[in-house]
C-alpha cells in the first residue's frame, strides 16, 4: 500500500476551488484539526487558493479570535457556510452580516445525522426535528442572510404526519481528527475527549468520491492498534497529517481526566479541575441554577446546555449527586463532571463517550427526561430564540434537537440584560437597576423552539429567571412563581414586552435559593 502520510501543505493542496468541505470540532479546540485549518488558511493568504469553498460544520468551532472557523473567515476563501453554531468566529459572523457569504444554520444533530445519511447513499434525512423552527421552510429554512437562496429542507407527509427532509449534498473533502494512525492508515481516538461526528463526515466524503484527510498526534507501526481501538479504518482514509503538537484543547496539552482514560479509584475521585475551580460571588446565575435543580429527580436522563444550565450541572456535582442522575451532553458524553465556558463539551472522567450522531438518535427518539437549556429571548406564545440575536447569526448548535425532544424542557436565563444591577445572597432578590435589553418579548426575532410544537408533542416547558418563573400552557405563557423581595409590577411585568397569564396562586420561591450559605433545595426527589 502507498503511504498516506503527507505534510500539512500537501494536504491543503488537495482542496480545489469550489469544494464542499465538512469539518468537525467543538469550542475550545475539542477534536479540532487545527493544523489542517491553519494550513488551508496559510495557503489561501499566500496564493489566494482555494476559493469559493462551501463549509459545513455541526457545532461551534473556534476561540473567538484566530482558531477554528476563524481560519476560514476570509473573503473569497468561502462562499457558503452551513454552520450549527457561529459564536466562536466573530469574523465569520461579520462576513454573514455583510452579505459576503451565504449563511445558513442547521440543527447540530440534524447536520451530523445528515452526513451519516449521505455516507450511506440515502436520499437525505427525514425527521420531525426542526418543524416549526427557523429550519422549517415555512419559517425561513435556515437562511440567515439575503445571499442564502437555497432550500436546505422540504416538507413531506408520511402516513398522514408532516416531516422535514433535509436534502443531501456532495462532500468533496472531509477534515477530521484522531489520536493515532498506524502505518496502514487506521485511526484511533484513544486520547480524544469526544468522538463527535468524525465517522459520519468521513463516510460522507467516501460516498461522494471525495477525500478524507485526517490529523493525528502520533504515528505507530502496523499492527500496533487493536481492532477495537480503530474508529476509522484505513480503507476510508486518503491522507494523514501528523501534528506532534496536537492538544486536547487550545489551553490543555493532554489530560487523561478529559479523555476518559482513568479507571478505578482515580476515575471516581473528585476531579482535580472541579477542586481547582474558584467560586464566583453569589449572583443571579446561582439563584436560577438552584431553582432549576429542583426540577431534577433521581434516575432522570438529563442534558445540560451552555450558560446558566452548566451552573446547574456544577451544583449537582458540588452536592455529590452525579451518581443519582444520567447526565449527558450532545457531544456524545455521559457522566463525569461537565466543564463550562470555553471548555463546554468536555467532561472530567466521563462514564461513556459515544459518537454525536448516535447521541442525537437517542435524543430524537425521546431518550431525554429533562433538558436544561438557556434562552436569548422568549415570547408570549412560548417560542424561544437563541439562533439570531440583534441581527447576528448565532445558530442553534444542538439546541433544536434537544429542546424539541425532551419530555420536560427547563429554559434558564435572566429576565433582562445589559446594565442590570441586583442584590442577593441574604434570602431575597432586589433589583437596584433595571436592564436595557428586554428578553421577554412580544414576538421573538427567530423561532428556535416552537411553543406550538411543544403543545402538540405534550412537552412540559418551564422558563426560569432570577425574578419569576413561567410555564407554557395551551393559552400561552403563565407566570406562577416569584422571587422573594421582587415587586411583581415594577421588577417583572413592566420589564416584559407582553403581559403573561397570571396563575390563580402565585407562589414565592424558597429563600434558600437566594441565600449564600444554603445550597438550594437539597437532595433530588424520586421519579414520579
Amino acid at each position: 500500500m502507498r503511504s498516506k502520510f503527507v505534510t500539512p501543505e500537501e494536504a491543503a493542496a488537495m482542496i480545489d476551488d469550489g469544494d464542499t468541505v465538512a469539518l468537525m470540532g467543538g469550542g475550545g479546540g475539542l477534536m479540532e484539526a487545527t493544523c489542517l485549518f491553519q494550513a488551508i488558511e496559510h495557503r489561501f493568504l499566500r496564493t489566494a487558493r482555494p476559493r469559493d469553498l462551501s463549509v459545513v460544520h455541526a457545532l461551534g468551532i473556534g476561540d473567538k479570535q484566530a482558531q477554528g472557523m476563524n481560519c476560514f473567515a476570509h473573503e473569497g476563501l468561502v462562499r457558503k457556510v452551513i454552520g450549527g453554531h457561529w459564536v466562536w468566529s466573530p469574523r465569520m459572523q461579520q462576513l454573514a452580516r455583510d452579505e459576503k457569504i451565504a449563511a445558513y444554520i442547521l440543527p447540530g444533530g440534524v447536520s451530523s445525522q445528515l452526513l451519516r445519511e449521505i455516507g450511506a447513499g440515502r436520499p437525505g434525512l427525514v425527521t420531525h426535528v426542526g418543524l416549526g423552527t427557523v429550519c422549517d421552510p415555512r419559517q425561513g429554512g435556515g437562511r440567515m442572510n439575503a445571499c442564502a437562496k437555497e432550500d436546505l429542507a422540504e416538507l413531506m407527509t408520511l402516513d398522514g404526519d408532516v416531516y422535514l427532509r433535509y436534502k443531501p449534498y456532495v462532500v468533496d473533502i472531509a477534515l477530521v481528527r484522531g489520536s493515532i494512525a498506524d502505518e496502514d492508515g487506521n485511526i484511533s481516538f484513544d486520547h480524544e475527549a469526544a468522538d463527535l461526528d468524525a465517522r459520519a463526515i468521513a463516510l460522507a466524503a467516501r460516498a461522494c468520491r471525495g477525500r478524507v484527510i485526517v490529523q493525528v498526534r502520533a504515528r505507530v507501526p502496523r499492527g500496533a492498534l487493536g481492532a477495537r481501538q480503530v474508529r476509522i479504518p484505513a480503507a476510508w482514509v486518503d491522507a494523514i497529517v501528523v501534528d506532534p503538537g496536537q492538544r486536547t484543547s487550545y489551553d490543555i496539552k493532554f489530560d487523561p481526566e478529559l479523555t476518559g482514560e482513568l479507571t478505578g479509584p482515580a476515575r471516581l475521585a473528585v476531579p482535580r479541575r472541579l477542586a481547582e475551580q474558584v467560586d464566583e460571588a453569589f449572583n443571579a446565575r446561582h439563584a436560577i441554577a438552584r431553582r432549576a435543580a429542583c426540577e431534577l429527580f433521581e434516575d432522570a436522563v438529563v442534558n445540560y446546555g451552555v450558560g446558566i444550565p452548566d451552573a446547574v450541572a456544577r451544583l449537582v456535582a458540588m452536592r455529590g449527586e452525579l451518581d443519582r442522575i444520567y447526565q449527558t451532553i450532545e457531544h456524545g458524553i455521559y457522566g463525569g463532571t461537565l466543564l463550562d465556558g470555553s471548555l463546554f463539551g468536555y467532561a472530567c472522567n466521563p462514564s461513556a463517550i459515544l459518537d454525536a450522531p448516535t447521541q442525537f438518535d437517542f435524543y430524537a427518539g425521546g431518550g431525554l427526561d429533562i433538558a436544561m437549556l438557556g434562552f436569548g429571548e422568549f415570547d408570549a406564545y412560548g417560542n424561544v430564540n437563541v439562533s439570531r440575536l440583534d441581527g447576528r447569526t448565532v445558530g442553534p448548535g444542538g439546541f433544536i434537537d434537544i429542546a424539541q425532544n425532551a419530555r420536560k424542557v427547563v429554559f434558564c436565563g435572566t429576565l433582562a440584560a445589559k446594565g442590570v444591577e441586583l442584590v442577593t445572597g441574604d434570602g431575597s432578590m432586589r433589583i437596584t437597576r433595571q436592564g436595557q435589553v428586554c428578553k421577554l418579548v412580544k414576538n421573538v426575532e427567530q423561532i428556535t423552539f416552537s411553543g406550538a410544537q411543544a403543545q402538540l408533542r405534550g412537552q412540559e416547558v418551564l422558563y426560569l429567571t432570577e425574578r419569576a418563573s413561567f410555564r407554557l400552557t395551551p393559552t400561552g405563557v403563565e407566570l406562577f412563581e416569584i422571587a422573594p423581595g421582587i415587586d411583581l409590577q415594577r421588577d417583572v411585568l413592566s420589564q416584559m414586552g407582553f403581559h403573561p397569564r397570571l396563575a390563580t396562586t402565585i407562589d414565592v420561591m424558597p429563600a434558600s435559593h437566594f441565600r449564600i450559605e444554603d445550597d438550594g433545595c437539597g437532595s433530588l426527589s424520586r421519579r414520579d
